[in-house]
């Protein structure tokens, strides 16, 4: 390999996102690296409801095609966009280490107790509300700064939430007119792989990427990936997995947030774990 092909969407989080994996490649590989910018179906569908189409795939599939085709060697994905099956012939290549992986609440300066929060996501939807059940909620679309000025600025909601990586990648440590209040996996499960960016490759490449890449995140989210896998998750699913420190913590819409304790044993199969786990919660069969 002398040049590697980056399939990427071109929002500033993915393009931010791409050239930190580039970079790594580069610097490891001795590579010389390019991107190809791809507008995706979810990038074109603004005012899609992403929990009404479903999402799976809306973020990743042009990208997936630009590997399956030859002209990318990689797609490089926020992990949370991944559905838990990959297409045929693909495979995750590795993981970045992972970044903060915690949900942020985003409200407008001077409110303690939102009346209102714009999120599209069940899952944060369904968590919120254990902290604040009076809580209505609105959808929300855009990038990250579009989504700050619409609750800072233009004040369409009394908050939102936000993942604490993707504004730390875009050096956004604070923004006019609202305050950041970080939740704890106690208080709200991340989305599986949320923190952690994923490079996908075609199957007989992914060896040659495995040794570049970060092990402990990989350890982690292929656990998580494979409860998303067990139970079909997508955006219209209020479910979240989440490993931090050995420690599992789940969220399902109908039995709430819990936390299991891991061994080295329940990441040498992760599927088997996770089939055991969900059966513990009665939520598969």
């Amino acid at each position: 390999m002398t040049k590697l092909v980056l399939a990427t969407r071109k929002s500033p989080l993915a393009l931010t996102q791409t050239e930190m994996v580039a970079a790594h490649l580069r610097n490891q590989l001795g590579v010389e690296t390019e991107l190809m910018k791809i507008v995706t179906t979810g990038d074109r569908q603004t005012e899609w409801s992403l929990e009404q189409r479903g999402g799976k795939g809306l973020f990743t599939s042009e990208l997936e095609a630009a590997i399956q085709r030859g002209e990318a060697d990689v797609a490089v994905h926020s992990t949370k966009d991944l559905p838990g099956d990959m297409p045929p012939g693909l495979a995750i290549g590795g993981y970045m280490p992972r970044a903060d992986a915690r949900d942020v609440l985003v409200l407008r300066t001077g409110i303690d107790t939102p009346k209102s929060v714009a999120t599209g996501s069940p899952r944060r939807r369904l968590q919120l509300k254990a902290i604040f059940p009076h809580v209505e909620f609105t959808e929300i679309r855009g990038n990250v700064d579009t989504r700050l000025r619409k609750i800072g600025e233009q004040g369409v909601a009394d908050g939102t939430i936000l993942a604490a990586a993707g504004m730390k990648r875009l050096g956004i440590d604070t923004w006019p007119g609202v305050d950041f209040l970080p939740l704890n996996f106690d208080q709200m499960v991340p989305a599986v792989g949320q923190g952690a960016i994923a490079v996908q490759c075609r199957e007989d490449d992914a060896a040659k990427f495995a040794a570049v890449f970060d092990a402990l995140t990989m350890r982690n989210v292929t656990l998580e990936r494979a409860f998303q896998t067990a139970l079909g998750g997508g955006c219209h699913t209020a479910f979240a997995a989440h490993v931090a420190n050995d420690t599992l913590y789940l969220f399902h819409e109908t039995t709430g947030l819990s936390s299991h304790a891991l061994t080295a044993a329940d990441f040498a199969e992760p599927s088997e774990t996770a089939a055991r786990v969900l059966k513990q919660l009665q939520l598969v069969p």
